[in-house]
């Protein structure tokens, strides 16, 4: 029981915080890009989710490619890419400039990630790390919301913090490691590797991913115009919301923990997902300030809680952690994709029907991933914890292959900006 506890790995709590900062200042970034620039909702929601998508896609190329080319060099190329890009991008107001930017600061912020996650994924006590990686990027996040809007008008303000963010972490790797050997897991790997289990269940899984991540980052990529627009806020007080939320988020955090396996697989799952359909239509429906901030704070609450289940039914699935990786990756592409649909949706028919159909597509998801956690076999459910859009959490349990992710104790391939 004595067994002295390892210092902190302070190095991977900070890339951790600045590879996730982009995802989960999307809402106070898209609504100053359709704010301070030639640009439509429609076309604001489209930067954030290439963004999202090329964060995503540096961590499927560099998940298992950490180790090979050295977590210090590639996290030093990543924050040298997410400074120059965020920064390049809130410095200019040219909007072919400013995507370009966006871009490249989202796959930097992918490959710093990438090699949090897979550095975390290593450690003897994976849950800590994490814990403390989203403590990070949450407290910092709503710093910003809650001082952006005292900082006037334009579209530069968050996407100058990211990458002064990204600055202020670059000392801190100085002390990962230049390149880590081959180890013996490593050549296991190399062998034959049997197919892959549960095949019906996990493509069932896999393919309601995308819908159900979609479904909470449409809803997050334009929760900003929401409270502007239809609930008639000031900025500073949605940024307020927005900071008590995201605290809520972690007390999700710490109850997906503190339930454990006590309710099963199916009860989570299915009736999580029913309650997050109710939070997203209310806060799309939102008009005044009780309202949003219901929703938002309880949508909030439950998301991680329900994401660290489905994270940890796609890693018992496979103990070889396969099934995690491609639930992780699937759910990424849905993350990318949701500010684009929330925009889409809300300029076609408004934000209460766009919540609506968000409402009764995550009702019919759930039926798949209700049916997925039931028929799982008796294993002992790994809860996952996962940061959010998000919010994408981390895997508190078994270390399963991939580094990213969104959200999000290996973390998987981005997932999430939430």
């Amino acid at each position: 029981m004595s067994a002295p506890r390892s210092p902190l790995p302070w190095p991977l709590v900070a890339l951790f915080t600045a590879g996730y900062l982009a995802p989960y200042l999307l809402p106070t970034t898209v609504g100053r890009l359709d704010a301070a620039l030639p640009l439509t909702a429609t076309q604001a929601g489209a930067v954030g989710s290439a963004l999202l998508l090329a964060s995503a896609t540096a961590g499927f190329l560099l998940a298992s490619r950490v180790d090979r080319i050295g977590a210090r060099p590639l996290a030093r190329a990543g924050l040298v890419l997410a400074a120059l890009g965020y920064g390049g991008a809130a410095l200019t107001h040219a909007v072919p400039a400013v995507v370009a930017g966006a871009l490249v600061g989202g796959f930097g912020s992918g490959t710093v990630t990438a090699v949090a996650a897979t550095g975390i994924a290593a450690q003897r006590d994976p849950h800590r790390t994490s814990t403390l990686g989203l403590l990070g990027v949450s407290a910092l996040a709503g710093a910003v919301y809650l001082t952006v809007p005292h900082l006037g008008p334009g579209h530069g303000q968050p996407l100058a913090a990211i990458a002064l963010t990204a600055l202020a972490v670059w000392p801190l790797t100085g002390r990962l490691p230049d390149r880590t050997a081959d180890g013996p897991a490593a050549h296991r790997q190399e062998g034959g590797r049997p197919p892959l289990p549960h095949r019906t269940l996990g493509m069932l899984l896999v393919a309601a991913m995308p819908c159900w991540s979609l479904a909470q980052n449409a809803l997050w990529g334009v929760s900003g115009r929401i409270g502007l627009r239809q609930a008639h806020l000031s900025e500073a007080t949605v940024g307020v919301v927005f900071a008590v939320a995201l605290g809520a988020g972690l007390l999700g955090v710490l109850g997906a923990g503190a339930i454990g396996p006590r309710l099963g697989r199916a009860v989570p799952v299915g009736a999580g997902t029913v309650l997050i359909a109710g939070c997203i239509a209310l806060s799309a429906s939102a008009a005044d300030l009780p309202v949003f901030a219901t929703g938002e704070i309880a949508w909030n609450l439950c998301y991680p809680i329900v994401l660290s289940y489905l994270i940890g039914l796609a890693a018992s699935l496979d103990p070889r952690g396969r099934w995690a990786v491609l639930a992780g990756s699937a759910s990424s592409l849905g993350t990318a994709a949701g500010p684009l649909a929330g925009s889409l949706l809300s300029a076609w028919a408004g934000f209460p029907v766009m919540g609506a159909v968000l409402a009764v597509g995550l009702l019919v998801v759930a039926v798949p991933m209700t049916v997925v956690a039931r028929r799982a076999g008796r294993v002992v459910l790994p809860v996952v914890e996962i940061p959010v859009v998000e919010i994408p959490l981390e895997t508190p349990a078994p270390p399963a292959r991939g580094a990213y992710d969104t959200a999000a104790a290996a973390p998987l391939p981005q997932a999430s900006a939430r």
